[in-house]
Parts: structure tokens; C-alpha cells; sequence
């Protein structure tokens, strides 16, 4: 199997993250077809990324070899997944946002709930569960069959013409830089939400001019 888009320059992980956008991912027994992801870069480069001022104990994860997978925990209840990727030592990864589910529906659904297939893994924490990713396959390989998930090439790309690009979701900085990919029309593909800071109890909301 043909991996080298992982490999790519950090500097390129909008190419990257664009080209992730039809392949397969499986794991414990569910496959999806990837329909949104976001690029996130290096230091200094992108404020939302959690390697913006340099490596932590947690994302030093992004600064290791591609294909690797880089799951964290947020807001104290959900898990996302991101494909590391660019040369080893660059700080890069994609965020896997949703994903089409081709195999493995009834499971998914064991997980997720009685929704709709659409709903399956539409948003990122929604993909972990119906695939049954948490924090214990955070820095296992996506590409020898050593972890719990295994990434594939598509089998039938993407057309350049159905990809469209726009803000990415729930970022405080650099939320409007245009790094969130999506195959235009996949009912799986999460609905844009502006991120809004979030204030103390008993502050007042900013004034509008």
C-alpha cells in the first residue's frame, strides 16, 4: 500500500490533510470511509495546534514518525483521533472529524446508540466511540497492524471538485484559517459550528460594537 502522502513536509499538511479525505480506517471491527479531517501545524506556525510552542509530554507524539495515531482526551468526556504526519521531527498531524461507516454498522451502532446512520461517527468524539478508539491506542501504528486501527489508501479517490474547505471547529486561535476539509454533500460530515469562547459564571458577554 502507497503511504507516501504521509510523508510529505509538515509545511504541506493542508495537501496532506485534503488527500486523507476518501480513505479507509478500521478498527475493532467497524470501517469508515473518512469525510472530514482538519490540519493542524507546527511550532510557531499555527496557534491552534498543541504543538504551537513546542513539544509537551502529550504531543510529542506529532513530532515522531507519520502514520502513528495521536488520540487525546478534551473537555473531560471525548476522545479525537489524528494521523500523524511530515518528516520525523516536524510537528504535524490531521484530525479525523467524521467518517462514513462501510463496515461494521450494527457494532457502531452498539456503541453510538439508536441513531441514524449518518450520526455513526459524524463529529470526532462520535467517530472514536462508534469505533471503539480511546486513549490506549493513543501512539500505535496506523499502518503495520500492530495497533488497533489500520489506515488504507482509497480505493476510489476523491474528485478534486468535491472537496470543499472552510473554518475549522471548537479552536480558540486561528479558528477561521480555512484547514477543515470535507467531501461536499456526505451526510456524515459534521455541521460548522463557529467556536465561541466560553465565560465564567456571573461575567458579562462581550459588547458588540
Amino acid at each position: 500500500m502507497d503511504y507516501s502522502l504521509l510523508d510529505a513536509p509538515a509545511s504541506r499538511i493542508t495537501d496532506t490533510a485534503r488527500g486523507l479525505l476518501g480513505w479507509e480506517l478500521e478498527a475493532n471491527g467497524v470501517r469508515v470511509r473518512i469525510t472530514e479531517v482538519e490540519a493542524y501545524a507546527g511550532v510557531g506556525e499555527d496557534p491552534a495546534s498543541h504543538t504551537h510552542n513546542g513539544p509537551t509530554p502529550r504531543s510529542s507524539v506529532m513530532f515522531g514518525p507519520a502514520g502513528v495515531l495521536y488520540v487525546y482526551f478534551v473537555f473531560g468526556m471525548h476522545w479525537c483521533m489524528n494521523v500523524t504526519a511530515g518528516h520525523e521531527g516536524e510537528a504535524a498531524a490531521v484530525l479525523l472529524r467524521a467518517g462514513r461507516v462501510i463496515g461494521g454498522a450494527e457494532l457502531a451502532r452498539s456503541r453510538r446508540g439508536p441513531v441514524a446512520d449518518r450520526e455513526l461517527g459524524r463529529g470526532p468524539a462520535r467517530l472514536s466511540v462508534a469505533l471503539g478508539i480511546d486513549g490506549t491506542a493513543n501512539r500505535t501504528s496506523l499502518l503495520d497492524g500492530t495497533g488497533p486501527a489500520r489506515l488504507f489508501p482509497a480505493t476510489v479517490p476523491v474528485a478534486p471538485e468535491s472537496i470543499r474547505s472552510g473554518p475549522r471547529v471548537g479552536v480558540a486561535a486561528a479558528h477561521d484559517r480555512p484547514w477543515r476539509f470535507w467531501v461536499d454533500g456526505d451526510p456524515s460530515v459534521s455541521p460548522y459550528r463557529r467556536h465561541t469562547p466560553r465565560r465564567r459564571a456571573g461575567t458579562a458577554p462581550p459588547r458588540t460594537p
